[in-house]
């Protein structure tokens, strides 16, 4: 019967697993039988690179703490080794790094896993394994961010570039206007001093009339 000592220490591991899935966004489990000291420590090279907590527990142990949490479910996947990988900050890092690892090393068995406190089947670690971790989002955010700035540097570069020459047009342009106008004036003047001329012209018939008529008049009061 184990002592009250290692009783208190694997109540005690047991407690800090629980407190590490609490705060997991998921968690993978593998069995990593077969790899190689030199594959196992490449794995977790690029887990550490990742952010990625990974490590070995009993299956007993690490069944206690997923009960803890409301994760039965695991129990189908805890038989033979189980290493675990879990990540607080990024959802896609623990299934991308194994998946893509396992692709290379078919040693790597990947047995279950988790989101949210919901286990998820083998293809939905798939499908989450397949999608853009944090920082390639981050990065493809930040590279339409960056093109979006530079077509606006572009364009405010080509205006102040442009400015002078969009002034000489703005000055040229007015300058050919002006001409014009004055050329329309002229036209309207002579056609206006040629409209006041005819009204006499019209009139001077009528007084020569009037003064033609009046000597016969007066040629009739002198009979």
């Amino acid at each position: 019967m184990p002592s009250e000592k290692v009783l208190e220490a694997k109540k005690a591991q047991v407690a800090e697993v629980i407190e590490v899935l609490k705060g997991a966004q998921t968690g993978v489990l593998v069995d990593y039988r077969g790899l190689s000291v030199e594959e196992d420590t490449a794995l977790r090279t690029k887990l550490r690179e990742a952010n990625v907590k990974y490590f070995v527990m009993k299956n007993t142990l690490l069944l206690r703490a997923a009960k803890e949490i409301g994760l039965e479910a695991l129990e189908e996947a805890l038989h033979g080794p189980t290493a675990i990988a879990v990540s607080s900050e990024d959802a896609v890092a623990p299934a991308k790094v194994l998946s893509d690892f396992a692709k290379e090393n078919e040693k790597l068995e990947i047995k279950s896993g988790f989101m949210d406190g919901a286990v998820m089947s083998l293809d939905e670690i798939k499908t989450l394994a397949s999608t853009p971790n944090l920082e390639t989002l981050i990065a493809k955010m930040m590279g339409s961010l960056n093109s979006s700035v530079s077509a606006l540097a572009r364009t405010l570069a080509a205006i102040a570039d442009g400015g002078v020459e969009i002034a000489d047009l703005i000055a040229k342009k007015q300058g050919e206007e002006a001409p014009a106008e004055e050329a329309k004036a002229e036209e309207a003047a002579p056609a206006a001093e040629e409209t006041q001329a005819e009204a006499p012209v019209e009139e001077a018939p009528a007084e020569e009339e009037k003064s033609e008529e009046a000597p016969a008049e007066a040629s009739d009061d002198a009979e």
